[in-house]
């Protein structure tokens, strides 16, 4: 019995040493993990809504996961993993993965220059593609369903606009992917839609995917839905219902790309908005322009003469009550009828109302009993003025709206600005604005620039920590680009551009890597004191020796990494559905970066830290 109490406290003692050796390493670098998601957190507006949950779920299922490696782990493992265990060797799956894997790195040992040469090629050839990847604020979500916001000119009747919502809607109606179209034009029965009757409102319901035409995706169903319908006037928007409205809301901008003229003249703003409509209708991806006519409505002026009034011994509340009820109509009464009450309201018959000519006509009854005409005592004429006048920061604005395809956000704002700037004159007191969704990508980058930098500062000071040498500390920070090559060459390959969704992407891919390389480097390190350990004092330990035994010892922990990774975000990249493009931006990176994560831990990393120690090991002989 006593025999068994001691082979228990020696096997304690056991466990005890192994947690020592491998719970810092594990405890940093889930930590590590876990701040690199810190820059997510500083998101705002809608990406913000949209990642912090995966950040929140991420940084507290890591931080739980870094505390029980080091707490409970090892206490199951006391308790849990007794009896004959199987030496590593002796896994026939792991005796063939480091037999493949010892000459490869053999190779590679015998030489470092070439290797680590390589290695920055590599990086450098695998990073230049970012030169041409674009840049865009989320991926186009499909939402299932499209909107058709067309804008027509200021100024459109109300049976034109009927007309024209009729026409459009039957043209839709035609395409057999199309199940149901439902119109609007003008404003709902609402005060916080102020939608002009230029503006249509049509949701295109769409059949089910297995109903479509084979091979059709949404892009080319919205690409014939654009040639179907072209009406005289009519500028298109094909756009997603629920992300419209969200950017409505925001910047009251409905196109991927708004510009904002401000300045003091309406009339001016207008002039600024027509350029901008002919010079950026030019550049290469406009689908559509269109600029406000800020002024382009019609208003009836009726202009009261006060002295013509007085000669009839009429003053202006006299003239404007007949104006007001003839034209405009005045409650008289009310019907009641059951428990329902109905206003009667009056007004002079349609013929007298219907042109400035016929109102000159309106008779008027003086306070002697002449009757006199409208004509007599006012002039009547139309004028032209705003539809709607929109101001933001206290200046009067006009809109432009761009519609773009097959360009990138950030690449064709980035052309259409120089064009405007050589192109367009603006006069003093007068600025433009960039706005639409391109407004929160420059939002999002800005955020992510300041606090990207200081994330990495506060992961550099906690390697500084575990591994007190600025030596290891560079090593493992180098191995960044390098595991980010296999995400960047992945992601340019299947066309998708940088956005927001990519960055918590290359975010939890870095905070991987990191962890991967801590782990090797924890390794090597632990295999190289073990050697001098069994060396009589003043002895070199063989270097490549140390090299071989720590890393191969990696080999399966870092495969199964790699390969589970992999495997879980390979169903995310095949599949389908609504939101699966916001998922694939942020799995391609993870995906294509694990690919050269593990080319760079198996292989680079340990000819990179044999060349340093080598180098210290001569340098201090």
């Amino acid at each position: 019995g006593g025999s068994d109490a001691v082979r228990g406290a020696e096997r304690w003692r056991l466990v005890a040493n192994a947690a020592a050796e491998v719970g810092p390493a594990l405890f940093f670098s889930l930590l590590i993990i876990t701040l690199s998601f810190v820059p997510v957190f500083s998101l705002e507006g809608q990406e913000g809504r949209l990642f912090s949950p995966l950040a929140f779920t991420k940084t507290w299922a890591m931080l739980a996961a870094a505390v029980l490696a080091v707490t409970v782990v090892p206490v199951l493992l006391g308790f849990f993993v007794r009896g004959r265990i199987a030496p590593e060797q002796a896994n026939p799956l792991n005796r063939a993965m480091r037999a493949a894997y010892a000459p490869v790195l053999e190779q590679c040992l015998r030489r470092p220059g070439l290797v680590l040469t390589g290695a920055v090629a590599v990086t450098i050839l695998g990073l230049w593609p970012l030169r041409w990847i674009g840049g865009e604020f989320l991926p186009p979500l499909d939402e299932g369903d499209l909107m058709y916001m067309p804008t027509t000119y200021a100024g459109l009747s109300i049976g034109e606009a009927r007309e024209l919502l009729q026409q459009t809607d039957r043209l839709i109606a035609t395409v057999p992917e199309v199940e149901r179209v439902f119109g609007k034009a003008g404003r709902a029965d609402t005060a916080t839609d102020p939608a002009p009757l230029t503006m249509f409102e049509t949701v295109v319901k769409l059949r089910p995917r297995d109903e479509w035409r084979p091979g059709l995706t949404t892009e080319d169903l919205r690409r014939e839905l654009d040639a179907l319908v072209r009406a005289p006037g009519l500028s298109n928007a094909w756009v997603m219902p629920i992300r419209t409205r969200i950017d409505m809301l925001s910047t009251g901008i409905r196109t991927p790309v708004g510009i904002k003229v401000a300045g003091p003249d309406l009339a001016e703003i207008e002039r600024i908005g027509r350029r901008l409509e002919e010079v950026v209708g030019e550049i290469d991806g406009t689908a559509s322009v269109y600029a406000e006519r800020v002024v382009g409505g019609r208003y009836l002026k009726v202009d009261i003469d006060r002295a013509r009034a007085a000669r009839y011994g009429l003053n202006i509340a006299d003239v404007q009550e007949v104006v007001r009820t003839a034209i405009g109509g005045a409650d008289v009464t009310q019907t009641i009828e059951g428990r329902e009450r109905f206003p009667v309201n009056l007004r002079y018959p349609q013929g007298y109302r219907t042109s400035p000519e016929a109102l000159r006509t309106l008779p008027l009854v003086t306070a002697d009993g002449a009757d006199i005409t409208l004509g007599d005592v006012a002039e009547v004429y139309t004028e032209a003025g705003p539809p709607a006048i929109k101001s933001e920061n206290a200046r009067l604005q006009g809109w432009t709206f761009v519609d773009i395809e097959g360009r990138d956000l950030a690449g064709y704002v980035a052309e259409a600005k120089t064009v405007v700037a050589e192109q367009v004159e603006l006069p003093p007191g007068y600025s433009i604005a960039w706005s639409g969704q391109y407004e929160y990508l420059v939002r999002a980058s800005e955020r992510l620039a300041v606090i990207v930098p200081v994330t990495l500062a506060i992961i550099v000071l906690l390697l500084w920590m575990n591994f007190r040498s600025a030596v290891d500390v560079g090593l493992i920070l180098a191995t960044v680009p390098f595991a980010l090559v296999g995400g960047v060459l992945l992601v340019w390959q299947l066309g998708y551009d940088l956005s927001v969704a990519m960055g918590v992407g290359f975010i939890a891919l870095a905070g991987v890597a990191v962890e991967i390389g801590v782990l090797m480097v924890t390794y090597l390190n632990s295999a190289l004191r073990d050697a001098r350990a069994g060396l009589e004092a003043g002895a070199a330990p063989d270097l490549r020796a140390v090299v071989h035994e720590g890393a191969g010892r990696r080999v399966r922990p870092i495969l199964m990494t790699a390969t589970s990774t992999i495997a879980g975000l390979i169903p995310i990249m095949i599949g389908t559905g609504v939101g699966s493009e916001v998922m694939q931006r942020i799995a391609a990176p993870m995906v294509g970066g694990m690919v050269s994560t593990l080319v760079l831990t198996l292989v680079v990393l340990p000819v990179a830290w044999l060349a340093v120690h080598g180098f210290r090991g001569t340098a201090s002989s």
